[in-house]
């Protein structure tokens, strides 16, 4: 009897762990190194500060360069299930926007995919430097 008690008391204490993890999918610093680009990004409580662009409040997040103030920052994300997510960015500019999706590959493998509007385009010694439509990411 005890043994099944402490089994069930075990079991029920392991379920908010396992929502937590599935919550924390789309929360987190990812990295890409070939371009020197980053996400940072929190969809579930939209609680990024984009860095010295505080006049935009607080988003799901944005795209970064390293060394760099250039960003695009997340106007709206849409977590559609545990894999994916639609994104909407727009440059720091705004005079550029775009519509993309996320998707978790695994627990340190994102994919970036552009889908719909402008192309993403960073700053690199003095020009401006084209990202693939497909981008991975890894996370930090």
């Amino acid at each position: 009897m005890r043994k099944a008690i402490l089994t069930v008391t075990l079991g029920l204490c392991s379920l908010p762990i396992m929502a937590q993890k599935a919550q924390q999918a789309f929360r987190g610093y990812l990295y890409n190194n070939e371009y020197d680009v980053y996400l940072d990004i929190d969809f579930h409580h939209e609680s990024i500060t984009v860095p010295g662009n505080e006049l935009y409040g607080q988003l799901p997040g944005y795209l970064g360069k390293k060394n760099n103030s250039f960003c695009w920052p997340i106007t709206a994300a849409k977590i559609k299930d545990e894999q994916t997510a639609e994104l909407h960015l727009i440059n720091d500019y705004g005079s550029e926007d775009l519509t993309a999706s996320l998707t978790r590959e695994n627990d340190s493998v994102y994919v970036l995919r552009q889908e719909k509007g402008s192309t993403l385009k960073v700053p690199k010694n003095g020009k401006w430097q084209k990202l693939p439509k497909t981008l991975p990411f890894k996370r930090r």
